[in-house]
């Protein structure tokens, strides 16, 4: 990559990383006063920290059902950076999740974990999109309002890209690899993924998958950087993912990997694996690498879902959005 595409990459709002624009004066009049404002906005969050753990299930929601509906405003922006605080923190418990799954999509960044709860707003916890649906139109009416309050959100704070397909190539440089939902572009020590939704529909089922991946494959784990459309329209998620060096690994030794891990191979065709608890395939020589570096096993790509009875393979969990403040 040379070195202007560089300045641009750094320079663009996806990849952007905010810096403190308050600094301390040098008098010790400004530096008292500096003090007391950091003393202020502390007392301030912690008022509504125990304002939040008074909250029950439906207010949470409403609460940001008004943040979307109400266009983002700077009072609605900060509220979900609290709520996104509390859920990092583990203060918001999100039931969807087992602890570490949501530790999973903790992981994935803030970005992540608010676009997470502003899909899980246009569900809400008692709605019937809570399990796994059957109708593809309410599917598609679903995942658009999903990807609607993502988009404005993303607008309002900065990591939205428009063209997503003639953007990431511009900066970056052409694409190195592309699978079936995904292109993937070099950015040195990390790779740049542009994902879509062709395999989930709804965004918060891709969504899932970010924090589910990290929770069972964090060696590889993916960072959320944004969002945006392609030159079709097409939703897209982007991710920065750690660079593996390595080689393919044989579907028999992936097998003997995903048993120790406690999955149990469910088709060999479709390279389907499970537990109870989830739902695991694609999992081929393309997607599992050997480290030639260390010689470890990574997992860097695959259809990871939490695993209801809908999906037939032996699935127990019930998908829920309820959440509790502890």
């Amino acid at each position: 990559m040379g070195a202007d595409n560089k300045q641009q990459m750094l320079c663009h709002p996806v990849f952007k990383r905010k810096q403190s624009e308050r600094k301390p004066t040098k008098t010790i009049l400004g530096e008292e006063c500096w003090f007391f404002r950091i003393k202020i906005v502390t007392l301030h969050r912690n008022n509504n920290k125990t304002a939040n753990r008074m909250m029950n299930n439906a207010d949470f929601w409403a609460s940001v059902g008004s943040i979307i509906a109400e266009g983002f405003t700077p009072e609605g922006l900060q509220k979900l950076e609290q709520y996104a605080e509390e859920f990092i923190s583990g203060r918001l418990v999100y039931q969807r999740f087992s602890s570490h799954e949501q530790h999973g999509c903790a992981t994935g960044g803030a970005t992540n974990v608010i676009a997470s709860l502003l899909a899980g707003a246009e569900i809400g916890a008692d709605s019937p999109y809570s399990s796994a649906l059957s109708d593809f139109e309410r599917e598609r009416q679903c995942g658009a309002k999903q990807e609607a309050a993502i988009e404005q959100w993303a607008r309002a704070v900065g990591v939205w890209t428009e063209h997503v397909d003639d953007e990431l190539p511009r900066v970056l440089g052409e694409q190195i690899a592309e699978g079936g939902e995904a292109k993937v572009y070099d950015h040195g020590a990390t790779l740049i993924k542009s994902i879509g939704l062709d395999y989930f529909i709804l965004p918060i089922f891709a969504l899932d998958r970010i924090a589910l991946h990290n929770t069972y494959f964090p060696e590889t784990r993916l960072t959320v950087l944004g969002f945006g459309r392609d030159s079709r329209g097409e939703f897209k998620i982007i991710a920065e993912q750690p660079f593996i060096d390595g080689q393919p690994v044989g579907d028999d030794e992936i097998a003997d990997y995903m048993r120790l891990m406690g999955f149990e191979l469910k088709n060999a065709r479709n390279w389907t694996y499970a537990t109870p608890d989830i739902y695991l395939s694609d999992m081929h020589d393309e997607n599992v690498i050997r480290s030639n570096k260390t010689h470890t096993i990574f997992v860097v790509d695959c259809d990871i879902r939490i695993n209801t009875p809908e999906l037939r393979q032996g699935g127990t969990r019930i998908l829920t959005n309820a959440v509790e403040f502890v």
